[in-house]
């Protein structure tokens, strides 16, 4: 089982590094497709990305073509605001990409358009835009481990119920 989370274009370096630490926490791939907005050596990059970095499997891509061409095959998932389906109404495959576009502009119409069975959106509020593209990753990548049944993430752990007033 894989869950692999692509960047097309991302443009803002703290959003990123978000998503790679969400990555790092459940064990998915990160592929960032160019231009990218910044550089990878970017302070805001990599303070986003806390000391994770190490957990993250990071594979670039030229352009969005060459990604295309690579996994056009794949089980894609397009995020997009002009999407019919709800996120939650997929059942993902075991090994799927969960695709979001740059924050300026989403992903290219064309795309959308040759992959409308796959076009997924997050619903909210008619006057809203959109959501953050870091926030929208971490929704979409938790869903799909819900489906899965966290199978990577660690079940133990003590739990405390807390009573009114007692402190965090």
């Amino acid at each position: 089982m894989a869950l692999n989370i692509v960047l097309f274009e991302p443009e803002i370096p703290q959003n990123t590094g978000n998503i790679a630490r969400t990555c790092a926490a459940i064990h998915a791939n990160l592929h960032l497709v160019h231009p990218l907005g910044y550089s990878l050596d970017e302070k805001h990059l990599k303070r986003a990305g806390l000391d994770y970095w190490h957990l993250v499997t990071i594979t670039e891509y030229e352009n969005v073509a060459s990604f295309m061409e690579l996994h056009g095959q794949d089980n894609l998932y397009f995020f997009t605001t002009k999407a019919r389906h709800y996120y939650t109404d997929v059942e993902y495959p075991d090994d799927t990409y969960l695709i979001f576009g740059k924050e300026s502009a989403g992903i290219e119409e064309s795309i959308l358009v040759a992959h409308p069975d796959t076009c997924v959106r997050i619903p909210m509020i008619a006057e809203a835009r959109s959501l953050n593209l870091s926030n929208s990753a971490a929704i979409a990548a938790y869903e799909f481990m819900r489906q899965k049944q966290f199978p990577t993430l660690q079940r133990t752990g003590k739990l405390h119920t807390l009573s009114w007033g007692e402190a965090t």
